[in-house]
């Protein structure tokens, strides 16, 4: 019989062999890493916001950033599942700080001229939702910034992951690096540096002032 240690040591094995695969776009990966994480990631997420509604939209949203990120994590640094469990905890914190900042109205909803009639007060308020050239710059402006991200170094990209992406503090960065802290911040520094160079380029990337 397989003792927990080496079951444990197997499963981080199989999760760090995922998130490698996940890396360069394996999408069957990714459905490993959700079939092996998703009830472990949501329970961690329902500990800090018991809204079951919001907490699956976080869950999904953690698995887009994975996605995205799985380029930064390394396995001579952390474990699988402590890298994805902090993904999962500070997405759930952030959501649940905004959620207590959103605005809160009192009715959206007011007696019509007749009787029994109610109007919607918001029915006739513009969309906020972007419309088509909205949507096509910012088609344009996100692939003008994965172009520019490419052009950072690896050190570069992954404290831009930790820190926008993941939401990690400086200090909480160079820990999980196990870098000093003023390196991290002279790397994100320059890599934000760098990045307004390479979009200063790319007029597509820039917001229509027209």
């Amino acid at each position: 019989m397989m003792a927990p240690q080496e079951r444990s040591s197997d499963r981080s094995a199989m999760l760090a062999e995922a998130l490698a695969r996940v890396a360069l776009g394996d999408r069957a990966a990714f459905a490993t890493l959700y079939k092996a994480c998703s009830a472990h990631l949501f329970g961690v997420i329902l500990r800090i916001n018991p809204d079951r509604a919001q907490a699956e939209d976080i869950l999904q949203d953690v698995f887009v950033t994975l996605w995205r990120v799985a380029p930064s994590f390394d396995a001579a640094r952390s474990q699988p599942m402590t890298w994805l469990t902090s993904i999962a905890r500070h997405r759930a914190i952030d959501s649940r700080r905004r959620h207590k900042t959103a605005v809160q109205t009192v009715s959206r909803v007011a007696a019509g001229r007749e009787p029994d009639q109610e109007v919607d007060l918001l029915a006739d308020l513009p969309s906020a939702d972007p419309g088509p050239l909205e949507l096509l710059q910012q088609a344009a402006q996100a692939q003008d910034l994965a172009r520019c991200i490419e052009t950072l170094s690896a050190e570069q990209q992954q404290c831009m992951a930790l820190t926008y992406y993941q939401g990690l503090s400086h200090a909480e960065v160079a820990q999980h690096l196990a870098q000093p802290l003023g390196t991290v911040k002279s790397w994100l520094r320059r890599a934000l540096g760098a990045l307004k160079d390479c979009l200063d380029r790319h007029p597509a990337a820039k917001p229509n002032k027209a």
